[in-house]
């Protein structure tokens, strides 16, 4: 049978018609989705300026659905999951950011840094922290190390603490020296507690040499000293916090009057005590000068010195407390009412967020702050 070129020639123009035809309806589908993605990204954008993190999270994932491609957009979803508290869904889209083989560098240590973030805020520390070491030698890794602080701070591996201190502080990000001391002076506690007195001494002392003008390794190794005996050795180092921290001077008032006491130089303690009070006035300053005083006439006419220079209710109450009145009944119901209120006014409250304790304490319950507690307490600031 003879071929017909007939519908060969009939089909070139309809197979060329319709190629045209798909091609248009690809293109303005292209074109409609194109024009798409950037309003709903725009409308996203709009929403989170408003504060409305719900609608922007609807938005930003229309925006994916429509261009899955753009980085951006999973950046901006994760960020907003994360702030939202959703962290399991934060770690998703980063971790699948993560997966694909098209990313830069850059945006690979990016989506690293996000990835170790949504676990430190969901508290998954021990993934927060192995996400974190893959950030050394990046952009983010001064951020990272803080961060690795923070979790060892937290989980109180002072070991690994001071490791990352000293890197930050030779990498010139700032001081780290009294972060570093008080690291020691915790790892210090932990060698006492298990009865390697020796560790405790030879830590204690490191802390002193790196950081000279830190109270807390003085403090704390005239308290060790203390217990072991030797009671010259540790008043010797409390004044030494005469010249590097005289202001500290009021939580070591009491241990320095036992051991001046102990030692027969309750006049030099004496002295050193005055010459604390003269600068800045403590009621345990007070106190431990009325204990180791040497000269005559009556040791209570301190607290009275004390309310002529401050108005200190504490002060009158502990002046009240040795008074001889002719009904001791009334005498002990007003004793008893002063302490209840001055039971307060004995705390010391943090500087950073207002943690009030009955001890002083060098690093804060509350906000994890160093240093943030004054010598003074509430009732002196």
């Amino acid at each position: 049978m003879d071929f017909d070129f007939t519908w060969v020639l009939l089909g070139f123009p309809i197979a060329f018609t319709l190629g045209w035809l798909a091609s248009r309806l690809d293109l303005r589908q292209l074109r409609i989705e194109n024009r798409q993605a950037p309003k709903a990204y725009f409308r996203g954008l709009n929403f989170l300026l408003n504060e409305q993190q719900d609608q922007a999270i609807d938005a930003f994932i229309e925006a994916v659905q429509n261009d899955p491609d753009t980085s951006e957009l999973h950046f901006a979803l994760g960020n907003l999951f994360r702030r939202r508290g959703e962290y399991e869904r934060a770690v998703r889209v980063h971790e699948h950011l993560m997966s694909r083989g098209d990313l830069t560098q850059t945006e690979r240590d990016r989506a690293q840094h996000a990835l170790a973030l949504d676990f430190l805020k969901a508290g998954l520390l021990d993934r927060a922290e192995v996400a974190l070491r893959k950030l050394e030698g990046t952009t983010y890794e001064e951020e990272a190390r803080l961060a690795r602080l923070s979790i060892y701070e937290r989980s109180r591996d002072w070991a690994h603490a001071t490791e990352i201190a000293g890197k930050l502080d030779s990498a010139s990000h700032g001081s780290f020296s009294g972060r570093q001391a008080h690291y020691l002076c915790e790892q210090a506690q932990a060698a006492c507690a298990s009865g390697d007195t020796a560790q405790a001494l030879d830590t204690l002392q490191q802390a002193v040499k790196l950081a000279p003008a830190s109270p807390r390794p003085l403090i704390d190794l005239a308290k060790l000293q203390s217990q072991l005996g030797r009671h010259q050795d540790a008043f010797e180092t409390l004044l030494k916090l005469e010249k590097t921290a005289p202001q500290a001077l009021p939580l070591a008032a009491g241990l320095l009057g036992n051991l001046a006491q102990q030692g027969g130089q309750q006049q030099k303690a004496v002295d050193l005590l005055q010459a604390s009070y003269a600068n800045m006035p403590s009621i345990d300053v007070v106190e431990a000068i009325i204990k180791i005083d040497t000269q005559p006439g009556e040791p209570r006419d301190r607290y009275v010195q004390h309310l002529e220079r401050e108005a200190s209710l504490v002060a009158a109450a502990k002046w009240l407390a040795g008074e001889k009145f002719g009904d001791d009944h009334q005498r002990a119901l007003v004793q008893r009412a002063l302490d209840k209120a001055t039971k307060p006014l004995m705390r010391y409250r943090c500087a950073a967020c207002g943690f009030e304790a009955t001890q002083h304490f060098w690093h804060c319950p509350g906000c994890q702050a160093w240093d943030s507690y004054p010598a003074r307490r509430i009732e002196e600031l």
